[in-house]
């Protein structure tokens, strides 16, 4: 019933699950980046942006579309590094739990 208000159920601890779910996705791909041995030209913009998304996580419901423009971010700088498309989709999927950027009109 919740859903159709417009609202998300909170976890136990009152967290909104969709920062929840962005704050593990962001968190994984920080490791994934880490070990990965190979160095790439915009490294340094990913794990700029990775720290970033992952700023806005613990500060609450973040911004859209600066949560999107992080995103297309990371993957300009880590698109082309296959290894780390899983990480990188999980990010992604998380960011579009917080739904689309405003219509405008």
């Amino acid at each position: 019933m919740l859903r159709s208000l417009g609202q998300r159920p909170v976890t136990g601890s009152g967290e909104d699950p969709r920062v929840a779910e962005l704050r593990t996705a962001v968190s994984r791909l920080r490791r994934e980046l880490a070990a990965h041995p190979a160095e790439f030209p915009d490294r340094a913009i990913a794990e700029d942006e990775l720290a970033a998304l992952a700023a806005m996580a613990t500060g609450g419901i973040p911004e859209i579309l600066r949560l999107r423009r992080s995103l297309l971010l990371i993957a300009g700088a880590i698109g082309s590094v296959s290894a780390l498309a899983k990480g990188l989709s999980g990010v992604r999927q998380a960011v579009d739990l917080f739904g689309g950027p405003p219509q405008r009109g």
